[in-house]
């Protein structure tokens, strides 16, 4: 587990703690077998991942094609946000994930 999380990271935690009464909870930085999820919601068993520019070198598409593959083996369903949407409009990121999540559980996704 990193100490410190990055700048995007940080914007969508700041909503996604929130716990609003009704809303499913997400926690960061959640262990799955050999890997860290960068934010988790145990209810909708959905894996949250910020993908950052680094994510587009070959060596690190291939990791997470295995990661994905790995998570979905196990029934988790996998989201991959791009930093630059959350950098963009955190509000919005964050919203569509709590809407994601309810979905999932109310199993209309």
């Amino acid at each position: 587990m990193r100490k410190q999380l990055s700048p995007p990271e940080i914007l969508l935690w700041t909503r996604l703690r929130a716990r609003d009464p009704g809303k499913p909870n997400f926690r960061r930085q959640h262990p799955i077998g050999p890997y860290i999820a960068d934010f988790y919601c145990a209810e909708a068993r959905l894996v949250v991942e910020i993908d950052g520019g680094g994510h587009n070198a070959p060596d690190q598409i291939a990791h997470d094609e295995r990661r994905d593959r790995y998570m979905s083996a196990l029934e988790y369903r996998v989201l991959r946000i791009n930093a630059a949407d959350v950098m963009r409009d955190a509000d919005e990121v964050a919203d569509g994930l709590v809407r994601s999540a309810i979905g999932i559980i109310q199993g209309e996704i």
